[in-house]
């Protein structure tokens, strides 16, 4: 019996510490000169597939960029603290009322899980992702933030971040991306294995031809980025 209980004593520290691990991460992150790999660029490396990641500072990415990625994924992102409870309010409802759900994932919290946990749908997932989320918006500034999430992004297979992103698709650094390449670049994150940036069929070009648009119009979104 002692030694059961010691082996679940030792069970309990083990998990304790791997939940514990990514809040540590996040204070380690905080400084600009660390360049984190994400747990998919891990098991791209576990798996012997390798992958293609070209660090790249946050001024040294193009604003069409950061524009499109904003009204693309997350339009509330200088506002919120990590999470946008209006609209995960509204995706709760939805599930309640047994509707088709939509998306309601912010930028920080797709950054978490992209550095720490795993794709999928799973509630254990979204239980972790969003105080993750919540610590990482506290610890990095916003700067910070977008500068982690646009380096760790997947682009495509064994494709990540935004510079890798710009010269596989377009052939030219993250610094150069048009209007036109970044709204491609936004609008194929949610699923960039289907969605080709760079070979984009008809529902992807008219997709991003709407966050264009809306990346035009997106100064007041994202001053706590250039101010």
């Amino acid at each position: 019996m002692q030694a059961l209980r010691r082996r679940r004593r030792q069970l309990l520290l083990i998990a304790a510490a791997i939940v514990g691990l990514p809040y540590v991460l996040i204070v380690l992150y905080a400084p600009g000169f660390v360049h984190p790999i994400s747990t998919l660029m891990l098991r791209d490396l576990v798996l012997l597939r390798g992958y293609d990641r070209q660090w790249v500072a946050f001024e040294d990415i193009s604003p069409n960029l950061v524009q499109s990625v904003m009204m693309s994924e997350d339009g509330q992102f200088c506002i919120h603290g990590g999470v946008d409870w209006v609209q995960m309010r509204g995706v709760v409802n939805d599930a309640l009322e047994g509707a088709a759900t939509r998306g309601a994932s912010t930028i920080p919290m797709q950054t978490a899980k992209n550095l720490f946990l795993w794709n999928g749908r799973s509630f254990i997932r979204k239980g972790m992702e969003l105080p993750l989320a919540l610590a990482a918006d506290f610890v990095w500034s916003k700067r910070r933030m977008m500068e982690l999430y646009l380096n760790v992004a997947e682009w495509g297979p064994g494709i990540y971040g935004a510079e890798a992103a710009a010269r596989h698709h377009f052939g030219v650094p993250a610094a150069k991306l048009t209007r036109r390449q970044a709204a491609l670049l936004a609008v194929s994150l949610p699923n960039p294995f289907e969605r080709n940036a760079g070979k984009p069929g008809r529902g992807l070009r008219q997709l991003a031809s709407l966050i264009e648009r809306r990346a035009g119009r997106s100064g007041e979104y994202i001053k706590c980025l250039y101010e």
